[in-house]
This record gives C-alpha cells, structure tokens and sequence, in this order.
C-alpha cells in the first residue's frame, strides 16, 4: 500500500526544489545550479549545490544529497509518504493511494488527531478557569510552574466526572475510544479515560497531539501516573514526550537530554536546556534512538543509568555500534532530580549537561567513588568490579583506555589487569565498520561505508555520466558498459542508463546512489565527442592489455597481432587535435562487440 507511483512523479515535478530548500538556506545562482549553505552542518563557505532542472541537492562538504522529497523528510523528519503529502498540499495536487482503503486510513487518522486537539484545549482550558482545578493549579504552583509554563506545555485538568469530556466533544463512540479519550466500561456505557488527574499533551514530533500522560495530585488515591492506552496514534515505544518542542535545539545543540519524566523535562526547558525529551513510562528502546538518531548522534541520559544493570549495558553499546551514536550519563548530586535542580539550582543543571560523561565512564566512575580506596583489598575489589564493567563494551581500544584509568586509581599494574581483563570466556567478536544495504530479493547485505576514498577521481568517465544524466539523448546510444571500468562508475552507468535519474539513485547502491547525485548537481561542459575519445582510448588500452594477457597463455601468440595491431591503429587515429569520426565510430562497435570475449 502507498502513494501511487504516477502521483509521486507529478508531486516530483511539480516541487521547485529551489523553492523548497530557500525557505531553510540562502541560495544564490552560479551557472545552471544554485549554491549555499548546506542547512545539515555548520560551514563558512558554501557546499551545498541544487540543480533546479534535475531536481537533486548534493553537499560537498558533509555529502547530504537527494531530491525535494528527501530534502522534505530530512528538514521536517516526515516518512516519505508523509513527505510527498507535505509537498502535495503546497502544490495543490489530491493524491490517490494504492489501495481506497490507505486512503480512508489516513482521514480517519487525521478525524483522530483533530479529536485530540480538541480535548487538548477543553482540557486546558478547564485547567486554567475550572473552579473545580483550583487545587490542581495550587499544585502547580507548589512545583514552580506559573501560568506561562502551562500555557508553554498545554497542561490540563482532568475533571473527576464520568464522561463530561465525551459529552463535550460529541464525537462518535468509536473515535472516542480509539483516540484513547474515552472506554467503554463493564455496563457498556463509554466514560472518559482519564478523571482527576492533571494532563501533560503528548505530541509526535510533527506536534500532533496523540496521547495524555496524567498525575494525580498528591492526596488523591490511584496510582501516581496514568497514560494514555496504546492505539492508532500512540506507541509508547516510539514517542518522546516533548520532542515536537526540543527538535529545534537538539539539532541545533547537537544533542538530546533523556529524562524519565514529564516534569524532569519541564525542568530542563526552564532552566535554558530545551532540548530535553521523555520516555512515556518505558525504558528507553532501540526505538527511541532509532527516532532520536534523524535529529542527533549525542544522546545524554538524565537518569540513573547504573540502577538498568549489566542488560542496559549491553544494548546501549549495540546502539552506539550500530546507530553510530554516543551515549553520555548526566552525573547529578544525590537525591535530586532535574525537576528539583532546575529550581534550586539552574546553573548546576547546566554545568551537569556540559559535564555528562560516557555511559562507560559513568558505570567505571560510579565503582570508583563507590570504593574503599584506602586499602589494598578494597583497592582490589574496586578494580574486579570495575573491569567486570569494562568487559561489557565491545571495542577493545576503549576497553584499555578505562582499564589504564583503573590502574592509576587502583594502584595496580596495568599488565595484571590486561590478563584478567581477558580470562573469562566472554570474548566478543568485533564487527567491521559497515553499513547495510538489501539486494534485488530483499536481503540484507553488509556493504562498505563509502568513504572519501572510494570516490572515484575526476575523469572522463564520470564527464560522461555527467553528459548522460545532463542531456541523455546527446551521447546514450554510444555509450555501453566497456567504456567505463569495472568498478564503481560502471555501475553508476548501468544504474542511470537503465532508469530515470531520479528511479536510479532511489534504487541504487548507496555508494552509486551518492556518486549519481553529486553529479547531477555538476554541470556537465564537456563535448560529447572528446569525452568519447577519451572512453574509447582508455577503453582501447584495456582492451589491448587484455588480448596480450591471452596470447602469452596462447599456442601461437601471433593469431592476436593483427587484432591488437587494428586497435592500436583505431587508437591512434584518435590522437591529436583533430580525431577521426570515423575511427571512433569503428573503435566504439568493436569495442561493444567484443566486450564479452575479453571479459571487459
């Protein structure tokens, strides 16, 4: 199920990539493209090139790159679905779905959002004039929030009646209950979900609201916090309570603050930090950093991290290893909380995020402290404890690093520890640094991160990909796969003379995809006929290396002579200011001709 393919191009085409992206940088015109800024790292000078005719963005400096619909999902962190209806509604087109059925899926699913943001204001506003949330806002008051903070949060009171929320709003039972506004209880007659209670909105990053988190005041009986059910607008596993609000300055602060709490965050956001986001009453899932990750590659955990144990451990270095992201620990005096910091003590708070420390140097710093380090035994079993903690990372470069530090606190040889460090049988076997990919069938590969080193130097070969995805129709038919080396542009060859550009690098290796948007941002100068030369030269050379190869192994090396002795006159035809057409054209079909024969 999805956004019909013809409905995607025509969004595609209609979008005016150049349009799109100004509204995020200042772009100014050099030749056919456009350049500034690149908006996904800070820079000086301009990387970031678009080509308005193409409809690609390509950041030389930091290798961003896609169409108007991956600049779309990056900027506004939307699916792609989500994207091409973003661009749709600006463009004025009605997208048609591949089933009638996704289609009324989504209506419904905005009937369910626009409900929330209903019970959102009737909620908040019963907060603010309600005679019955007087004690709720004494509450608030007593926590230091002020009128401003609730209004910045959208807090609201739950009124202790049956179904008076329902009633407000009217809405059909079924969208009451799937919103999660509403339940039908054990008579069959539907009551509000949430009574007596003050709610903290929960919105998805886009700032949808999609569920409540709802505190009882401190005398009420019931459990202290309730949430909102899980449904067609809620996961708990994947939503962040506050990140539609700290979005901008985690991104722009390069980091996201984890607290275990609604007020903790709150507490964050008044103290100058408003990059803090919560878990809604789960621990932290692969979920969440797979979320976090579109936004920053710092995350800092502003809870006690040691109490998650040796299982905690464990996955937040899967994560670190296979999201690429670091995990920091906010070290705050005991017995507070960052609700409680923000208030008595801003600046410490402050001083804490800045001083956060790795996940492992919190677990290593905590038995250190912990420690009686005034005696050899307790010096001893400091070190145990600590290495037992170490064993756990999975890099063995960092392990030593923290082993050294145990062994400057601990008075011990750092030899000894190494030994014991390597005893148990636990060894971990080390991954290489890859990324994934799938295959034709679906299958996950393991594919080499392309680095600066695997792109290919400026050549004619890529001149002429550049021509291909430039002005197709000049130089396609002469051009076929022997012309290009084995390698990285051959395959951007086959890649963009096979499909559409924008086909191509969607379907491509990431390596193929990134060389074929780079160069669809480069304006292509070269002539279609010396860019042939060069590809039939370098070709013709190949060619000849390879038929001397076989008549070395052959009976009689001289059946080959008056072959190689053909291409080298093709070849040398092509030398000199004024090539020979013809030559060329000879040199082309022999080559296309004989491709297999020479394995080229």
């Amino acid at each position: 199920m999805g956004i019909l393919d013809e409905d995607v191009v025509r969004v595609r085409e209609s979008a005016d990539i150049v349009a799109v992206v100004s509204q995020h940088t200042q772009l100014r015109k050099v030749g056919t493209n456009w350049v500034g800024l690149c908006p996904f790292h800070n820079e000086k000078s301009g990387s970031l090139s678009v080509s308005q005719t193409k409809g690609f963005y390509y950041c030389f400096g930091c290798r961003a790159s896609g169409d108007v619909i991956t600049f779309v999902r990056e900027m506004e962190h939307l699916d792609f679905a989500g994207a091409v209806e973003w661009l749709a509604a600006k463009a004025g087109i009605t997208l048609r779905y591949t089933e009638r059925d996704e289609g009324e899926s989504r209506k419904r699913q905005r009937r369910l959002t626009e409900l929330m943001e209903q019970a959102v204001d009737w909620y908040h506003r019963r907060l603010l004039n309600g005679t019955d949330a007087g004690p709720a806002r004494g509450y608030l008051r007593s926590r230091g929030f002020d009128r401003e903070t609730v209004e910045q949060f959208r807090l609201g009171w739950a009124p202790d009646a049956w179904d008076e929320l329902n009633r407000a709003l009217g809405a059909p039972r079924d969208l009451l209950v799937d919103s999660g506004l509403g339940l039908v209880n054990r008579r069959g007659r539907l009551q509000d979900f949430f009574r007596a209670r003050v709610l903290f909105p929960i919105y998805d990053d886009q700032g949808n609201p999609v569920a409540f988190g709802g505190r009882k005041l401190p005398d009420a009986d019931g459990p202290k916090y309730q949430n909102s059910r899980e449904g067609p607008l809620y996961n708990k596993s994947r939503t962040l309570y506050a990140l539609n609000w700290a979005k901008a300055d985690v991104v722009n602060s390069a980091e996201a603050i984890v607290c275990e709490g609604y007020t903790d965050v709150i507490g964050f956001f008044r103290a100058g930090l408003p990059r803090a986001v919560a878990t809604c009453g789960t621990a932290l899932t692969e979920d969440h950093v797979r979320h976090l990750k579109r936004f920053t590659n710092r995350i800092v955990l502003a809870y006690d991290a040691d109490e998650a144990g040796q299982a905690a451990a464990e996955r937040v270095y899967e994560w670190e290893r296979r999201h690429e992201i670091e995990v920091s620990v906010l070290g705050l005096p005991a017995g507070t909380d960052p609700d409680e910091l923000a208030r008595s003590d801003p600046d410490a708070l402050r001083k804490a995020v800045g001083e956060a420390i790795p996940f492992l140097g919190f677990r290593v710093g905590r038995v250190m402290h912990g420690a009686n380090l005034a005696t050899p035994e307790g010096r001893s079993r400091a070190a145990e404890a600590a290495i037992d903690a170490i064993r756990e990372h999975p890099d063995p470069l960092v392990r030593d690093q923290y082993l050294m530090e145990v062994a400057g606190w601990s008075r011990s040889d750092i030899d000894q520890l190494r030994a014991q460090l390597a005893r148990p049988a636990r060894v971990r076997a080390e991954r290489p640094t890859r990324s994934a990919r799938a295959d034709d069938d679906g299958r996950v590969l393991l594919a080499e991160r392309p680095t600066a080193a695997s792109v290919p130097r400026e050549s004619v070969e890529l001149e002429a990909l550049r021509i291909l995805i430039d002005r197709p129709a000049d130089i396609a038919d002469r051009l076929h796969p022997t012309l290009f080396r084995e390698g990285l542009t051959r395959r951007a060859y086959l890649a963009a003379s096979t499909a559409p550009i924008h086909d191509a690098v969607e379907e491509a290796e990431p390596a193929v995809s990134d060389l074929l948007t780079r160069l669809a941002v480069s304006e292509a100068t070269g002539r279609v006929d010396d860019v042939l030369v060069g590809l039939a030269l370098e070709a013709s050379k190949r060619a000849m290396v390879a038929l001397q190869g076989e008549a070395r192994g052959a009976a009689d090396p001289l059946d080959y002579a008056p072959t190689i002795q053909g291409l080298k006159l093709m070849s040398d035809d092509l030398l000199g200011d004024e090539p020979s057409m013809e030559s060329l054209d000879r040199l082309l079909a022999w080559l296309a001709e004989h491709a297999v024969d020479l394995g080229c």
